[in-house]
């Protein structure tokens, strides 16, 4: 899909950094400036290296000033920037907005300027696979003088998020750049020279402020290129930069992109289905420390997470048959679960692994199931099965965090401040969304787990005793066998008994005798979305309906009803405000998905129910413009949900409405 934008776009500077692109290396690695070229944001950047993949993230070139100098040297010629980027001090603001007539998104970002009869088209595309990024300036001159563009890249050779020291220095020799530490090479056909370093200091970092996050940054320029193209001429500026010995020229990284995202669409029909299932690609990154493959879980701020992957991953690996991706990522979850727990966090160095969440290992679960119906792949599924095996045992006997089954069949967790499902915010000893007890879609995932195993029993892989009491982790296991079937039925009866909301028609959002257990939530949609139904078609149609009304939006769920008195209508300002909006009524992406499908299931997924679905999904079609373009954002505001906010770009959320649109197509 090809994004426009005109200037009616950036009527203000403020307005032309609404929005933003994203490129992904696979390595983790990026490049994301605003649509106007600038940085709102200390962690955006030209090359944002990755150098051990996916977290050790280093801002090599922030930014790029360029001035464009029309006629010739002396007084008679007329400077003018096609750069923009804000300072605090705003009389020092480049505007070279004011210039720009065009942007333009499809396989990689285009910005179109015209000063003076002569145009110039800027292409950045960010090489897939490699720490390479490549700049193109078009340059058309139809005026009467000769043009010259000057272009210094802003560096800032420091770990991303982190601010430059003016104490950090930098060198410079033919084609290298070397700063703490870190080196990054140049090719180019224009004429390139070192220049004194001089520090820029105070750049405004608007989309920070917003986020209550510091607005200052600093970068550092030490060379610069420059390119003459004389009076009706024509001629193209092509500068590339890697951290690799060997450049590819700008033609072949174009290639490389445009191919990569071409055969990631191929699977839709579907023009936005398409541009969703490129999108979802640039979440997935090689992992070093394991080898394998991860998904992170947002752009620009999160790393990998256990619970993120696990709900990601289905659509951004398995509606995109990235079927070997998608194992890849599993084997890693499989060899790292430990007391039936799959990493939250995965270590970084000497770090321990974090294991507080109760639903990934569910997740998991839910994952290779979902996994095994797309490929038939039976070994892998005897790979996985003793570790699945191990989940169960310890939810049913017990394992840290609280969680545990119950003698009604269910799974209770969270103690103390520990806060084990996705709403896990905890501010000091406040809890803003308390969900100690038996939380709905926990409980919806146990059951729906039960039934997988029940269905997967026949794939149980024949091992000796000791292979399966260390199945999943090393801890030594009674070996007991679990009747899985009667196990569900258990949790099917007592399921409807406690959460069905008679007076609400919907379902409680938790079980654990407090006030928090009435409250209308979006969890619920899942126990509806689920392939294992816990209710009766009436119920489920009831659950759709009740949240259709009171949490419905076009871009996501809230995450709770603005009736209730605990909402929070607005997401926004410093961190202790945001934390206690960010699951009190804040509009998540991601949920929707289990909306949509749960409305096609209890409609029999008819014509009439995907044509609803489809009509709907325009909200979504509409969000691809607004905020990163091509990508679906994490929150929106509860009252309002116009802007989006939170992570620009956010793995779940693309992946659970590429969900739906591979359901509208089966």
């Amino acid at each position: 899909m090809k994004f426009l934008y005109g200037r009616q776009d950036w009527k203000s500077f403020e307005r032309g950094e609404e929005n933003c692109y994203l490129m992904t290396n696979g390595l983790g690695g990026f490049s994301s400036l605003s649509m106007i070229a600038s940085c709102s944001r200390n962690d955006q950047a030209v090359l944002m290296a990755c150098t051990h993949s996916p977290n050790h993230r280093y801002n090599m070139i922030h930014r790029l000033e360029e001035v464009l100098e029309l006629g010739g040297e002396g007084h008679s010629s007329r400077r003018v920037f096609l750069s923009s980027q804000d300072f605090q001090c705003h009389d020092k603001r480049q505007e070279g907005y004011r210039l720009q007539t065009g942007f333009c998104y499809e396989d990689y970002p285009t910005w179109s300027y015209l000063a003076d009869g002569v145009e110039v088209v800027r292409t950045i595309a960010l090489m897939y696979g490699r720490n390479v990024v490549g700049i193109s300036y078009q340059i058309r001159n139809r005026s009467l003088d000769r043009a010259t563009l000057q272009v210094r890249p802003h560096l800032q050779f420091v770990p991303k998020g982190h601010r430059l020291s003016v104490k950090q220095e930098f060198t410079y020799t033919q084609g290298k750049i070397t700063s703490g530490g870190q080196v990054l090479r140049l090719r180019t056909n224009g004429e390139s020279r070192e220049l004194p370093v001089r520090y820029y200091e105070d750049l405004y970092y608007r989309s920070d402020v917003e986020d209550g996050k510091m607005a200052l940054g600093r970068s550092a320029v030490n060379h610069e290129i420059r390119y003459t193209v004389e009076a009706g001429q024509e001629g193209t500026l092509e500068i590339v930069y890697g951290t690799e010995d060997s450049l590819p020229n700008m033609t072949e990284i174009l290639q490389n992109v445009s191919n990569h995202r071409k055969n990631l669409q191929e699977r839709f029909h579907n023009e936005t289905a398409r541009t969703l299932a490129a999108s979802a690609d640039q979440f997935i990154s090689d992992r070093a420390s394991t080898g394998q493959k991860t998904i992170l879980a947002g752009f620009p701020f999160f790393e990998d997470w256990g619970r993120d992957t696990m709900i990601a991953l289905v659509g951004c690996c398995l509606s995109t048959r990235q079927y070997d991706t998608a194992r890849s990522i599993l084997q890693t979850f499989m060899a790292n679960c430990r007391r039936g727990l799959m990493p939250n966090l995965f270590p970084e160095g000497t770090e321990a692994a974090a294991y507080n969440t109760v639903d990934a290992a569910l997740l998991f679960i839910l994952t290779v199931y979902e996994y095994q119906k797309r490929t038939g792949d039976s070994a892998f599924v005897r790979q996985a099965y003793p570790v699945m095996q191990d989940i169960i045992r310890w939810y049913a006997k017990g394992t840290d965090y609280g969680i545990h089954m119950d003698q009604d069949g269910l799974i209770m967790a969270g103690q103390g401040y520990d806060q084990v499902t996705w709403m896990d915010v905890r501010v000091e000893d406040i809890l803003p969304t308390p969900r100690h007890g038996k939380p709905v879609e926990i409980n919806a995932y146990w059951y729906n787990a039960l039934r997988i195993m029940e269905e997967l029993s026949g794939h149980q892989p024949e091992k000796s005793a000791a292979e399966a009491r260390n199945a999943g982790g090393g801890e030594d296991r009674s070996g007991e066998q679990l009747d899985y079937g009667a196990m569900a039925d258990r949790v099917y009866a007592a399921f409807d008994r406690l959460f069905w909301n008679q007076e609400k028609k919907c379902l409680r959002d938790v079980i654990s005798g407090t006030a928090a257990d009435d409250q209308v939530r979006c969890n619920q949609i899942w126990a509806v979305s689920l392939p294992f139904s816990l209710l009766s078609r009436e119920k489920e149609r009831q659950v759709v309906e009740t949240v259709f009304r009171r949490l419905y939006t076009p871009v996501g769920l809230r995450t709770l009803d603005p009736q209730d008195p605990q909402f929070h209508p607005f997401y926004g300002g410093a961190q202790l405000d945001r934390d206690l909006a960010y699951h009190q009524g804040t509009v998540w992406t991601f949920p929707l998905g289990g909306y949509y499908l749960a409305y096609l299931k209890v409609h029999d997924y008819s014509r009439q129910a995907k044509a609803c679905v489809r009509e709907q999904l325009r909200g979504i079609e509409t969000a691809l413009r607004e905020g990163c373009v091509g990508q679906l954002p994490e929150i929106y505001d509860g009252e309002n949900p116009v802007s989006s906010k939170g992570c620009f770009a956010q793995a779940w959320s693309v992946g659970e409405i590429l969900r739906v649109y591979e359901a509208l197509e089966q």
